[in-house]
Order: C-alpha cells, then structure tokens, then sequence
C-alpha cells in the first residue's frame, strides 16, 4: 500500500492524511461517546459549585428539611425505608464514583452529604412521630375521669378555660393525655375551685370526649397531625361540674408567675389594648377579642400577636445595650471586663427569662436559640446576622421539634428572618446604607425607605405560605408593619417594661397610660388597613407542586450569591402561573358530609357561596368561604332561586364546563322511601348525605355518603376538569390518621 502524501503541521495528523475521527468512527463507537454527556454535566456542576462562593451550612439545612418534609409526604413504612437507603446509597455512589478524583472534589462531597443528611431528616422525623405520637380514642365517648392538670390555659375571649390532664385508661390501665374547655359557667369554674384548677391538682368531672379531628376539607388545618405530636389522646368539653380531688401543692412557678402578670397587666390597661399587652408580657393571648385577632390577621399584622423574632429579639437588644452603656459607665469593670462579653451575657439571662416567662412555646425557643447565636457572634466580634447563623438555628429547631417544619409558624419566622438577611446582605441594598457625609434628615430618610423595602420583601416572601395555609393574605402589611413594627418595638414594648418597673415603688400609672394609647394606636392601624377595599385576598388551596415551586425559587435567590441567584425567579413565576390558575372547587363536601358548599355566580356577577347548612360554628363556615376563595356570607342553598328543597332533600343544577350537573343534597337522616331514592339517584349526578345510603342508590357520577367519607375524608370537587381532591390523599399510613383506608 503506497504512503499517503505528507500534510503541513496544523492541518491533520503528522506524516498523514486529514481523516474525520467521527465519520470513521463505528456506529456503536458513536454511540458510546454519549456517555460523554454525565460527564460534562459533572464538569459544569463541578465548576459551579467551585465558582459560586456560596455557604454550604445553609444548605445543609435545607436538604435536611427536606428530609422532614418527605416523610410527611410519602405515604407508607417501606417508602420511608426506600427514601433512606436511597439517600445513603447516593452518597455511597458518589465517594465510589469519584474516590480519589480531586477533580470532582467539591462534586463528590455536595452529594455525600446531601444523601446522607436527607436520610437523617427522613430519620429524626419517623423517630420523633414514634417516641411522642399518642394513639387517639376510636370513637366518640361521655365518661368520667380523674386527671392530673398538667396545664391551664384562660380564655375569657370565648368564656372558657382549658385544661390539660393526664388521665388513666380504663380498659387497659394505660395514662393518656386529653385537653377539654371548661366553659365559664360551669359549676366549680368560678371562685374558690375556680382558682384550685391549676397545675398539680388532681380533678374528678365528666367530660364529652371525641378523637382530634381531621381536616375537614382538603387544605384546612390538620388539628389531629397537631394533636399527635402533642401527644393528646382526646378532646372534648366538661359536663356538669369540676370536682377538685387533690388540691395542687403552693408553687410559685412560671405558670403562676405568668397569671399574675398577665392579670396584672389587664388591670392596668383597660379593654383591648390590655390584652394585647398582656400577650406581650406573659404570652398570654387568651383574652383576645376574635375581631381584634382577625383585623390584626388581616392587616398582615398577626405576627406581633405571637411572641416569636420580634419580640426576643427587642427584650435581647435591649438589656444589650442597656448592660454595655452602664457597665461603661463602671471604670473598674469597663477596664478589666470585655464589655461585649459582659453584655450579652445579660442580654441571654433577660431573652432566656422572657422565654420561659412567656411560656417557652416553639416559636418563642426558636427565636431565642437564633439570638443567643446571635449574642455570641457579637461577642465574638463575628457578623452577627448571617445566612449560617439561620442556618444554625432552623437545624436546632428541627432536631428538637422536626414536625414544625410542615407547620406555618417555622416557615414563616424562617423565611421572614432569611429574606431580612438576604436582603441586607446584598450588594445593593450594603450601597445603600453604606456610611457617607449627608445631613441627618437624609439619613434618617434612607433608613426609612429601607424599612419599607424589607417588609416589601417580606410580605413577598410570606405571601405564598400564607395563602397555602390559611388561603388568604393581608395585601396592605408592608404599609401597615412600616408603622407597626417601631411602634411595639420602640414605644409600647419599653413602656410596658417601665410601667412594670415602676409598679414596684408604685408610681407605674402614668406609664401605662401611655402603653394603653400606643396598643389604641395599633388596633386602630390595624381595623383601618383590614377595613380598606381589597386588603384581604382570597385563594384556593393551591397544591404542593406551586407552594414546591415558590419556596425553591425563594431558597435560590436567597442562598446563592452573583448572578446565578437570580434563576431563582424562574421556579418562582412557574408557580405564580399556576397560582393564577388554581381552580376553585365547584363543591365542597366535610368530612361527615353534614357541610357541603357549592360556588356559584350571582346576579351581581359575584361569587357567591350556597350552604346546604346555616352552620352555627364558625369553624365550618370559615372553612368553606376561605377555601371557595369567597369574602361574602354564605346563602342557605333553600333560599337560592333554581334551587329545589323538601324537608329532606335539596336539589340544584348548576352549569360548568361543557355540561349541567345535578346535586342532590340530604338535609337530614330521616326515613325515605327507597324506591322514591333510587329514582331520584338515577337523575343526579352528584348526591351528598351524611348517612349510608342504599346500595340502589347509583347517581351517575359520583355519591359522597358516609360509606365513602370515612375512607376519603372530605372531599373537593372541580367539575370542569371532573377532578376530586381528598383529604385522605395527603395522610398515608401515618398514625394521625384514623379513617378507613380505601
């Protein structure tokens, strides 16, 4: 074979000709270079994570609530075991891939410990659900119990007060824990017994017990997933009197600490201003009026009612900086002692006993671990708000109580925190507050702005919880919270603490004088921003994929840093497009099918809401409008006109989609007869009762009864997309739920 003709350097091989490697190449030698196609992407995921100057603590801590959240959201045993093998053998995967390679160094260690800190959040979330959960009573029952009060809790709001007792099982012997209201008029509530009822008695009193309830509609508040994780057993109400067995021993604890002080605050500032200062002095908020609490919630301006960041954070700031000016002040200390030190360690003593002090809930711990985080940082000469120190305390909180993670008060403190520091940290936001010679008025005026900006950013950030737990937001709290926040912060909150300064020589009069005009000036701000049109907005139950979506793209913006934070946007105006297109449900059926909503369209050309019951609880009522995202009051569907009703029965056509569906509805369990059913069945569509019906009984597409309710849980219907949502979709196998499998 002759030689082919030599070529110039740069043009092909040396001493050959130019050949095309690809087009030479075998098929199956073309196809294994797609393998190439993990291994670039390992390159680019490798150059990221190097290039991105990113903390990974933060991140840690999101993969491990991760972990929580995938617990509750597989359904059985054997996919909670698959999740956690399948977390270690990633990280497994990962250190045989790439063992020894220092060129996927940063790769091989971000999967290692993201598989492996996933499955410890699968882990401590299944440990915890099986060290506290308490199994709840079968059914309903009367009976009557003799319990150890564990705690109490006033409520002159709703003319009760609740007791927490451990009690003795009679059939098997075994202690269980129940909560029941004590209504104020129930003999042995008041006086002398009254006072007895307090923690350490022994009680004797007949009691109507039922199991935690379930969601009532797809969406609405899990009391027994709560319930489980508190440990409770029962809940019911007192029948008849209250019998004190055992009166408790003198005791001078918090508990009691808390009553008096919050007594004494009511004293001293008179009607619903009292209230709210007694809430910000003992925690008690027992004594809110609902009107109150619901034009605070609103006006966006809830979050002051909780003591949670804001709070702590206050009594924190201030013992700091009141210890560091006096200490000062002392040669003797300020010339041997670091004053940083010194300082915080009263600001922790002062945040640790108004924790305790105000009942040492989860928000309130929560808060006060991430300011003693914060308080050693300061003393430590460290920055003292980083996005490592939330970090810190989200994995603190999550080791300790893993089940508030699904839970709206630590998404909401956590992200309100992470957007405050995100923001501040930002190279924008560092420009504009940076230090430079300008007039005091100019200065004040940027704090000001930037004040606004961050309950801007925070209103952003916790619209999307918001509306996923409670389905409607308060549109106006960025405005409302630029007044609110100084003036609790800055105003009320030290005055209370003088006035009660001040009561110890007796002179606190004047000072509560002025506590009661500032918390006058807040409920004032708030019935006003929750009065104007629009401040409340309405949305259905959006599901877990958008609410996925928003809290990712959150996450991304707030976690990266440069650029590639700002595809963080991406996810989150997937899930505002979904958002906007929640379908509202068309028919909503309670879990025992005795409250049924079905949305229609007024003459006005309004939403409006029928109930096929005029409900006296609340409770149901405000469930049905929030989830059919409707503000006005519910219409009895026997008043609506095309509607048919007998003492029995109601009959509605309503027109969705492409088709008129007819609903039949029972109003009652009296006897009918089964023929005349049957043949009623066979004409609807749709028939809704809160008994078992005949198996004649076949309407054409679906019958919500009781035989499917205590499988399904309540029910939410789309009828243009003939889609039906239930509760028991979300519950799996966990041991909260108590109806029928299917």
């Amino acid at each position: 074979m002759r030689d082919a003709p030599l070529v110039p350097l740069g043009d092909g091989a040396i001493g050959g000709p130019v050949v095309d490697d690809v087009a030479m190449q075998r098929p199956w030698q073309r196809a294994a270079g797609l393998s190439s196609i993990p291994r670039t992407f390992a390159d680019f995921a490798e150059n990221f994570l190097a290039n991105a100057g990113f903390d990974r603590a933060p991140w840690l801590a999101v993969i491990f609530g991760a972990g929580i959240l995938a617990w509750f959201a597989l359904a059985s045993p054997w996919q909670w075991v698959a999740a956690i093998a399948g977390g270690i053998l990633i990280a497994l995967a990962a250190l045989a891939a790439w063992r020894g390679d220092e060129e996927r160094g940063h790769l091989r260690s971000a999967i290692m410990a993201c598989g492996l800190v996933f499955a410890a959040g699968i882990t401590v979330i299944w440990l915890r659900s099986e060290t506290v959960g308490a199994e709840p009573i079968e059914r309903p029952v009367v009976e009557r119990v003799q319990g150890y009060v564990l705690e109490r809790e006033d409520q002159p709001s709703r003319d009760r007060m609740r007791l927490t007792l451990a009690v003795r099982d009679a059939e098997n012997g075994t202690a269980r824990k129940i909560r029941i209201n004590v209504p104020s008029d129930s003999p042995g509530s008041e006086n002398e017994i009254g006072e007895g009822l307090i923690e350490g008695a022994i009680v004797r009193t007949r009691v109507r017990l039922m199991p935690p309830a379930s969601p009532m509609l797809p969406g609405a508040y899990d009391f027994a997933r709560a319930a489980w994780f508190k440990g409770l057993a029962a809940t019911g109400t007192v029948i008849g009197g209250i019998e004190i067995i055992e009166e408790a021993p003198p005791t001078t604890g918090i508990a009691a600490i808390q009553r008096e002080l919050s007594s004494h605050v009511r004293e001293n500032v008179s009607g619903s201003a009292g209230t709210i200062a007694a809430a910000f002095a003992s925690g008690d908020r027992g004594a809110i009026t609902e009107a109150d609490e619901d034009a605070m919630r609103d006006a966006g301006l809830t979050h002051l009612l909780s003591i949670s960041g804001l709070h702590v954070s206050a009594v924190i700031a201030a013992a700091y900086l009141l210890a560091l000016k006096l200490l000062a002040l002392v040669p003797p200390i300020a010339l041997r002692v670091r004053l940083p030190i010194a300082a915080a360690a009263v600001g922790a003593l002062a945040g640790i006993g108004y924790t305790l002090l105000t009942g040492a809930e989860v928000p309130t711990v929560r808060s006060c671990a991430a300011a003693m985080l914060v308080l050693i940082a300061l003393a430590m000469g460290r920055d003292a708000l980083s996005l490592r120190m939330v970090a810190t305390a989200a994995v603190f909180v999550m080791l300790l109580w893993p089940e508030s993670v699904v839970g709206p008060s630590f998404q909401m403190s956590f992200s309100a925190v992470l957007a405050i520091v995100a923001l501040h940290s930002s190279a924008p936001a560092r420009a504009f507050l940076a230090p430079r010679e300008e007039p005091w008025l100019n200065r004040f005026g940027r704090r000001v702005v930037m004040l606004f900006v961050t309950g801007l950013v925070i209103e952003i950030a916790l619209m999307p919880i918001v509306l996923f737990h409670f389905h409607r937001a308060g549109l106006y709290g960025a405005f409302a919270n630029v007044a609110a926040i100084p003036l609790v912060t800055f105003v009320s909150m030290p005055l209370i603490a003088l006035a009660l300064a001040l009561d110890v020589v007796g002179v606190g009069a004047p000072a509560w004088w002025l506590v009661q005009q500032s918390l006058d000036a807040l409920l004032a701000l708030a019935h006003l921003t929750s009065s104007q049109p629009g401040a409340v907005k309405l949305m259905p139950q959006m599901d877990k994929l958008t609410i996925a979506l928003f809290v990712a793209g959150a996450l991304w913006l707030a976690l990266w840093n440069g650029r590639a934070r700002l595809w963080g946007f991406a996810p989150a105006a997937i899930g505002s497009t979904m958002l906007v297109l929640t379908p509202i449900p068309d028919v909503l059926v309670g879990r025992e099918g005795r409250h049924v909503g079905i949305t229609v369209e007024g003459p006005d050309g309004e939403r409006r809401l029928l109930s096929l019951r005029d409900s006296r609880s609340s409770y149901s009522r405000d469930n049905l409008l929030e989830l059919a995202s409707v503000t006005s009051d519910p219409v009895p569907v026997a008043d609506w006109p095309g509607a048919n009703c007998s003492s029995q029965f109601c009959i509605i056509t309503i027109a969705r989609g492409a088709r008129d569906w007819t609903i039949l509805m029972a109003r009652n369990r009296d006897l009918v007869q089964e023929r005349a059913l049957a043949a009623a069945c066979e004409r609807s569509d749709i028939v809704i009762a809160d008994r078992f019906l005949p198996r004649s009984c076949k309407p054409r597409w679906l019958k919500a009864d009781r035989r499917l309710l205590v499988q399904t849980g309540g029910l939410a219907v789309d009828l243009g997309n003939e889609r039906i949502t239930s509760v028991v979709a979300g519950q799996g196998e966990h041991g909260w739920w108590r109806g029928e499998r299917p």
